[in-house]
């Protein structure tokens, strides 16, 4: 579900993740006009809601905590506190590998696996801008929207973009 929403670039964990507070979602076909791309293709791969917590220190957003239900409900209080405990729980996680690494070197290397953070998307999309003489967003639009429509996850359409198995020339006799 990670993955359809980066490939997507909508949904509860991302708006979670720029809002920075949770998105509860008890009945996921309610949410279509909201996420028209995002609706369809959960509710066809079984999801009946969904509930994204931020995992955040003050104003410093590490990430989102995705919980998903085959149907359709609310939370209770009871489970609705014991999600919001198991988020700060993976902030205590995030904090304490990120506490392990010495200052300056980057992040921990279970953290860099994150899919925001694959170097292989950041070098497609930028070979993409070369090959369909786009910007940026636009490249990565074409990366989420091949990925999407092809029902492949984005990470395996870069790796295919990188290793030149597939462009995304303006002239599509070019990919012949």
């Amino acid at each position: 579900m990670e993955d359809l929403q980066f490939a997507l670039g909508e949904g509860p964990c991302l708006d979670a993740s720029r809002d920075g507070r949770p998105v509860l979602l008890p009945d996921v076909a309610d949410s279509a006009a909201r996420w028209p791309g995002f609706v369809p293709a959960v509710l066809n791969a079984g999801v009946g809601a969904v509930f994204a917590l931020p995992l955040q220190v003050g104003g410093i957003r590490l990430g989102v905590l995705d919980l998903y239900r085959e149907t359709p409900g609310r939370l209770t209080d009871g489970e609705l506190a014991r999600a919001l405990l198991y988020a700060d729980a993976a902030v205590v996680v995030l904090l304490h590998l990120q506490g392990q690494m010495p200052p300056g070197d980057g992040l921990h290397p279970q953290l860099a696996d994150s899919w925001g953070n694959r170097p292989e998307i950041h070098h497609a999309t930028g070979i993409i801008t070369v090959q369909a003489g786009v910007g940026l967003t636009d490249a990565l639009l074409l990366l989420r929207t091949h990925a999407f429509a092809a029902e492949q996850s984005i990470l395996d359409v870069a790796r295919d973009v990188v290793a030149r198995r597939l462009r995304f020339d303006l002239d599509p006799n070019d990919n012949e």
